[in-house]
């Protein structure tokens, strides 16, 4: 018989019980005692839903307080020297590596191959070695045994780990402490086989990278190590690793994990010469999307592989489940027809049972299952409502013209200072400032209907009164109307847009407490009427300094949004950014000089693998370029990307041609400037960062600025915050604007009186 298991499941809980439970633990609202509780509810609810939804492993090790990276680095004791001495809990001490403290910056956040996920990257040295601590990973095996199914522990792998961790101030082969690594990794494995876990599955998603090849030949004697301690399941995921296939199948290891809806096509190349003596898993159901699996295709595509392998055969999602919400049934107000497209955590894990029974009864056995799946992959094959052929003749007949600025940078930059008469190292901040519980508050009664149109229009004119205010007090140069009518900078657009269907309760986990709501793109996009022109035209009408208009850039908004599989994606992205530019003309005709575009998502939709990413990145630019173009000189097209590796797309993001970038760069301190040498145009590093609840002093953000101009001529370096701050409070956030804005006085005074 087939075998079924997971990677992961959702760790926030069914109503993101683990969300806020977090967040009243690091406000003084709740003990450890009840934190912990929490978390074991949550971990005990996963164990059950999988053994009662048919899996016939459970997974033990995906749950995290905080990140699955951060976990291993502690487990390994890879501790910064930093956060020795704090005299902290265990507990605290772990959250410090992740959020800061007033004296202490936390480990670096980025993002997770490409996803949203944020990751904590370990920091590590030539003489980095480890003391591995992995009670709480086997007490986790312990507690998941007691349900009476095989455990099977997950752990990030060793060479993903080593990949992705950061080399501070020196320069070594990362793969000098590999044998000392894997020495590490041995101790856990054999501590979770002590613990009840009779198979460890090691999660290597880095293997869908364009490895070097000193990487790829440190894989065999590396699992040859652990195959003696305990049986291995290697889980390659978020890409083919057909281009390895020789090396992965000579690999001694119990079972090896395939991402077939990234590659279907590598299932063929595996099976020629697969061992007789593993299992293969396949990964059939998409772990990262929210539509339902097309059950015929994908019986179809597994039957020979059933036929071949018998009870060696494997199956699972993707990917974990960690990227995708947890329940559909908790969609009451959905469109009957739209819902029954969609597929959350526990319908996957029902639509693997349901092939399993298909492999081994039959097609008949199915059969009702089957008609419904046909039934439902035909209706979103051919809704009208998904299809507006205006948009698309829009698209077919966009020209040249309309991707490019009718002058270069230099003269634009002359123009736009004519209109804006800005300062040497102008300060702005990113776009959002707290959502309040008020806000939240007011949010949620204006769409329940507690309170009309009327009543909230004035709260949130209210809101924007304070914001301006404040920032005005405070002192910055540019101002932002600080969204209090956004719950998310894609969900607010895309609710705004047709072609999109949006949950309430589709929540993801992005990272620490972070959770995000992506909406559904599920057909041709088209922009009906204005969407922020009305609150950026209020807020620059009570202004005395520029105020910015906020807007998410196409490539974010498609990146950041679940995608049905059969839109064309470079289509929908040129409609996006044809949305996107009517807002950007209709905000300059109100008045608005400065408009921000934001693209986070620019990075992490890159390919992994480097022969897909020209294409990829072309039409990325594409995109930028038709959503910003369409404006005079004198209008600042800003734009912002954070927590990413930009070194790589530097080409790609001077060909973007903004006129000013704000990136991440505090808790990297400045060293990502390395990677983005002679940025031609405006660029503003970030000087604070937002993720983490401790405010930088004067003295911190004065270095930063020091730094940066080092590498920025001052003409051309703007000063800012990391990225918005709406998960930030206004005491933190008042603290830390004020030291940003001191600094760069003293330091724009400094260089005038030269």
């Amino acid at each position: 018989m087939a075998i079924l298991h997971i990677s992961g499941f959702p760790r926030i809980g069914r109503k993101r019980e683990f969300k806020h439970a977090l967040d009243a633990y690091w406000s003084g609202k709740i003990p450890e005692a009840e934190l912990i509780a929490v978390a074991n509810a949550i971990q005990e609810d996963s164990w059950r839903i999988q053994k009662m939804h048919g899996l016939d492993w459970l997974t033990a090790g995906d749950f995290s307080y905080y990140d699955l990276m951060l976990d291993l680095t502690v487990m390994l004791g890879v501790i910064p020297e930093r956060f020795r001495g704090l005299e902290l809990t265990d507990i605290d001490s772990y959250f410090t590596m992740a959020r800061g403290a007033k004296n202490t910056p936390p480990l670096s956040l980025t993002k997770w191959f490409d996803t949203n996920y944020h990751y904590l990257a370990p920091e590590i040295h030539a003489s980095t070695g480890f003391s591995v601590n992995s009670t709480a990973f086997t007490e986790k095996i312990r507690a998941s045994a007691l349900h009476g199914l095989p455990v099977k522990a997950t752990l990030i792998g060793p060479l993903t780990w080593l990949y992705l961790a950061r080399v501070e101030k020196e320069d070594f082969d990362k793969l000098s402490i590999l044998p000392a690594l894997v020495e590490a990794f041995n101790n856990i494995l054999d501590e979770s086989k002590k613990a009840g876990a009779t198979l460890v599955e090691l999660y290597e998603p880095v293997l869908s990278l364009d490895l070097p090849e000193s990487w790829i030949r440190n894989l065999k004697p590396a699992f040859e190590v652990f195959s003696k301690t305990v049986p291995v399941l290697l889980t390659t995921t978020f890409g083919s690793v057909v281009h390895i296939a020789p090396t992965l199948i000579e690999l001694d290891i119990a079972g090896l994990h395939l991402d077939l809806v990234r590659d279907p096509g590598q299932l063929d190349r595996f099976l020629e010469t697969y061992p007789t003596n593993r299992f293969l898993s396949l990964g059939v159901v998409d772990g990262r999307n929210v539509f339902k699996a097309n059950l015929s295709l994908i019986l179809d595509q597994i039957q020979p592989a059933y036929h071949k392998l018998g009870e060696r055969l494997w199956l699972a999602p993707s990917c974990s489940l960690l990227h995708c919400p947890i329940d559909v049934l908790n969609e009451a107000h959905l469109d009957d027809s739209l819902k029954s497209w969609l597929s959350f955590s526990i319908q996957k894990l029902d639509e693997l049972a349901i092939l399993k029974r298909g492999l081994e009864k039959g097609k008949s056995a199915i059969s009702q299952e089957l008609q419904l799946s046909d039934h439902v992959a035909q209706a979103r094959h051919e809704t009208a409502h998904a299809k507006n052929n205006i948009v698309r003749k829009r698209v077919e007949s966009l020209t040249v013209q309309d991707e490019t600025r009718d002058n270069s940078f230099p003269v634009r930059k002359i123009k736009q200072q004519q209109k804006l008469g800005l300062p040497l190292l102008p300060t702005t901040t990113i776009g959002s400032f707290p959502q309040t519980d008020s806000i939240r508050r007011a949010r949620s009664n204006f769409r329940t209907g507690r309170i009309d149109s009327a009543e909230y229009h004035e709260f949130i004119s209210h809101e924007i009164r304070i914001a301006i205010q404040r920032q005005q007090d405070i002192g910055l140069d540019v101002l932002v109307h600080g969204e209090p009518e956004r719950s998310d900078m894609v969900e607010f657009f895309a609710e705004a847009l047709d072609g999109f269907l949006l949950t309430e309760n589709g929540w993801v986990q992005s990272y620490g407490s972070r959770c995000v709501k992506p909406p559904v793109l599920y057909g041709d996009i088209s922009r009906p009427r204005p969407i922020t022109v009305g609150w950026a035209h209020f807020a620059q009408s009570i202004a005395n300094r520029p105020v910015k208009g906020m807007l998410t850039g196409p490539v974010t908004l498609l990146g950041w949004s679940f995608v049905h599989e059969n839109l064309s994606r470079d289509a929908i992205l040129m409609q996006l950014a044809l949305a996107v530019r009517d807002e950007v003309k209709d905000l300059e005709a109100a008045g608005i000089a400065i408009i921000q575009i934001d693209e986070p998502a620019f990075r992490e939709g890159l390919p992994l693998r480097q022969e897909l990413r020209k294409i990829w990145l072309d039409h990325a630019i594409r995109a930028f370029a038709i959503a910003s173009s369409g404006v005079s000189d004198a209008t600042q097209i800003h734009t912002h990307m954070c927590y990413s590796e930009f070194g790589e797309i530097f080409d790609a993001i001077k060909a973007l041609d903004a006129d000013v970038i704000s990136i991440e760069a505090s808790r990297s301190q400045m060293t990502l400037l390395e990677d983005i040498p002679a940025y031609p145009n405006d660029i503003g590093p970030g000087v604070y960062d937002i993720h983490s609840p401790r405010v930088p002093d004067l003295t911190e953000i004065t270095a930063l600025i020091e730094r940066a101009l080092q590498k920025i001529p001052v003409e051309r370096l703007w000063i800012n915050p990391d990225c918005g701050l709406k998960t930030r409070n206004w005491t933190e956030v008042e603290s830390a604007l004020r030291n940003m804005v001191k600094a760069a006085r003293c330091i724009r005074s400094q260089l005038q009186n030269k």
